[in-house]
């Protein structure tokens, strides 16, 4: 990956934490935009290689909009790998729900603001768990519906997963260079979170992390899906998952996406949703 400039987003743990350390061992000039500077410049001195750390909170559409000023030049690949598990329903600092806005809106801002200067690629990390999703576009942000942890995750997942399918279709009609492509990194425990202070729930938890453990893929292999999209010989647009049974543990492969995902209509509707609410267009 030598001249390769990279961005990978969440790169103080987790899969983002694998993914900004193998580029950078493969030679690759990396920026991890986190949340915690300090935490940040400690990853990067672990990994070594060619690192810069930059401030970056997904929740916050303010910081979203200072990223871009913060370092200079183009980039050839943005990753939009940060995401979270809510433990509470909350809102974010601009009134998103903070699921959504984290994991969707933040990235959508981040990508929209700096496509001008990316070169070529753009990763959005998704998951299989959307297929067992659905958005109700008259309350995007459950502020009368239901709210639950992993519910909410899904679901904004499902948004990630309809903005890249409406990002690649927006990227083929402008004859754009750049290319967009999609993953799910597999049952992964670190991306597990606790999502109740209960004294059940963190039982819960316990037990579903040590299951991700045995059945789930590793940091290494949840890493595997997005370095496989600057690698390989894919088609724009692809979702690339994981091999192994239920999409749990396994190699990166070519996967399918549930019909929900595939709605060309639910896509344009949530990329202009996502346009008022952040303020911000893709410069195509």
């Amino acid at each position: 990956m030598s001249g390769q400039r990279i961005i990978v987003t969440g790169a103080t743990n987790g899969v983002g934490l694998a993914t900004a350390t193998a580029l950078a061992r493969a030679g690759a000039q990396v920026i991890l935009a986190v949340r915690n500077l300090e935490l940040g410049a400690q990853r990067a001195a672990e990994m070594g290689g060619d690192t810069s750390v930059v401030e970056l909170d997904l929740a916050d559409q303010s910081s979203v909009r200072a990223f871009p000023s913060l370092f200079d030049g183009d980039v050839d690949v943005l990753i939009n790998n940060a995401g979270a598990v809510a433990q509470h329903r909350t809102d974010t600092v601009d009134g998103f729900e903070n699921t959504l806005g984290t994991n969707f809106l933040g990235p959508f801002a981040l990508t929209n603001l700096l496509y001008g200067r990316v070169r070529s690629k753009i990763v959005n990390v998704g998951s299989d768990a959307h297929k067992t999703a659905s958005i109700n576009f008259d309350d995007p942000h459950l502020r009368t519906d239901k709210w639950s942890p992993f519910p909410a995750y899904a679901r904004s997942k499902l948004a990630v997963m309809l903005w890249g399918l409406e990002l690649d279709r927006r990227l083929r009609a402008a004859g754009s260079p750049v290319t967009t492509y999609l993953t799910h990194p597999g049952w992964v425990s670190s991306n597990l979170a606790k999502v109740s202070d209960t004294r059940l729930m963190t039982r819960v938890h316990s037990v579903v992390t040590a299951a991700a453990n045995v059945i789930g893929n590793d940091l290494d292999a949840g890493a595997a899906p997005s370095l496989y999209c600057l690698t390989e010989p894919i088609p724009p647009g692809s979702y690339v998952g994981i091999a192994g049974r239920f999409g749990f543990k396994g190699p990166p492969t070519l996967s399918g996406r549930a019909p929900v995902a595939c709605d060309y209509a639910d896509a344009r509707r949530l990329w202009e949703f996502a346009e008022r609410e952040t303020g911000t267009a893709l410069p195509i």
